[in-house]
């Protein structure tokens, strides 16, 4: 056990030491502001204050961790071996920057509530962030800086023996919507049969009518691949199905259709479940809170996961309605359209809200890819060499590897050519 000295214990101290040492190295960690207490401790110790009491394993400490609200923060970022690091500290600390007043920066997407441009959905876009105008986006830098933290440790208690993680894949499957011409109701096909002939879609109008007839397979319906998939892993995807109502943003299969029910059924028999909430839920905690009764009556079990369509976060009301309704984890936090680390982590961490200076019940995965950030690039080779830098980076800290694909990803649409195989380097990487 790691005991910590600090001249004052606060909630962003607790919450940020345990995301370091117990999520991320695997330590148990204790504060005291007891000099005795400190002193008397015979096994891993370190003061995080403004000066050390002695010659002990000192951090520098930041004033972040010990304010409460917003303030206007300088950060200057400053290049740090192969990485890059902020809020400085002095030739006394043991570390050459705050990584813990730095870490509660980028956890707590401090930056998202200080004044920015949002984009046309109203989302934090990657170009706004710290991490990107200073080209740290493609690292996890919050995990690096703790295995920094655990070589200055294992220097300092070479007898204490270290628990090491393994890397992990969690994949996410997004169903905005489970089939492409199928069981979308009489009006539904026969606006969409109209629109094909106005736009003189007539390939696709055959298509249409050769799955309608059941002579050809739904291009969205590649539940049996992923199946299939699932079965040769160990570790479980994570499905989630839009199951709101039909809207200009939202535009699935009716939950009522029980072709449609029986769908989520079957793949909940292999994979985990759980719900893409609606573009409009995400203004209203009521819809939200229908689409998740909704879910749990489908799967008869208390909805575990939820994801935000188009990957939208208000923060802090998105995450506090998610804590209201007692839902347990989130898979919205990334970027649409940028590879990397949108909270420096890959590994899974509590939200903080930091209006209230409490840690939440609610487990953020954070996600680093997403299957359109991948369009960026022309080539399969192109593709496959991002993807694999970013694999390689989750890897380095043994993190966990979260990529967000969509049921249609798999389909044999020109567009997602090559996307298969892209999701079988990701979970051929655990091997």
């Amino acid at each position: 056990m790691l005991l910590v000295y600090t001249h004052k214990i606060t909630p962003r101290v607790t919450y940020t030491f345990k995301h370091i040492c117990k999520r991320i190295l695997g330590i148990e960690v204790r504060f005291t502001s007891k000099v005795e207490d400190f002193i008397a401790h015979e096994s891993l110790k370190m003061s995080y204050a403004k000066s050390p009491l002695s010659s002990e394993l000192f951090v520098r400490s930041h004033d972040l961790l010990f304010e409460t609200g917003l303030s206007d923060i300088e950060v200057n970022v400053q290049q740090w071996d192969h990485t890059k690091g902020f809020f400085s500290t002095n030739d006394r600390s043991d570390l050459p920057f705050d990584i813990f007043a730095a870490s509660f920066y980028l956890l707590s997407r401090y930056e998202e509530y200080l004044p920015h441009v949002n984009d046309a959905y109203g989302r934090f876009s990657a170009a706004e962030s710290l991490a990107y105008e200073h080209k740290f986006l493609n690292q996890p830098v919050v995990d690096i800086w703790a295995y920094k933290l655990k070589a200055v440790l294992q220097n300092r208690f070479p007898n204490y023996e270290f628990v090491d993680r393994k890397y992990k894949v969690l994949p996410v499957i997004d169903v905005p919507m489970a089939y492409y011409f199928k069981y979308k109701g009489l009006l539904r096909t026969i606006g969409g049969t109209l629109n094909d002939l106005r736009r003189l879609k007539l390939k696709q109008l055959y298509f249409r009518y050769l799955v309608l007839m059941g002579f050809k397979r739904d291009p969205y319906d590649t539940f049996r691949w992923i199946i299939r998939k699932q079965k040769k892993y160990d570790f479980k995807f994570m499905v989630l199905f839009l199951v709101g109502d039909y809207s200009t943003y939202d535009k699935n299969i009716n939950i009522n259709k029980k072709e449609f029910v029986s769908l989520i059924k079957s793949v909940a028999d292999y994979c985990k479940v759980g719900l893409k909430a609606s573009y409009f839920s995400m203004e209203d905690i009521s819809v939200l809170k229908k689409e998740k009764l909704k879910m749990e009556s489908l799967t008869h079990s208390n909805l575990k996961a939820v994801r935000n369509s188009f990957s939208k976060l208000n923060l802090p009301q998105s995450y506090r309605n998610f804590v209201e309704l007692e839902i347990d984890e989130d898979f919205s936090m990334g970027y649409i359209d940028t590879l990397g680390f949108r909270a420096g982590t890959c590994t899974p961490f509590q939200f903080y809200d930091l209006d209230f200076e409490v840690q939440t019940p609610l487990k953020i995965n954070p996600y680093q890819c997403l299957d359109f950030a991948l369009l960026k690039y022309n080539s399969q080779l192109d593709k496959t060499e991002h993807l694999q830098k970013l694999i390689d980076e989750v890897k380095a800290v043994n993190g966990t590897f979260i990529p967000i694909f969509h049921n249609y990803t798999f389909s044999d649409s020109y567009r997602w050519k090559g996307f298969r195989s892209l999701f079988n380097l990701i979970l051929e990487s655990t091997k």
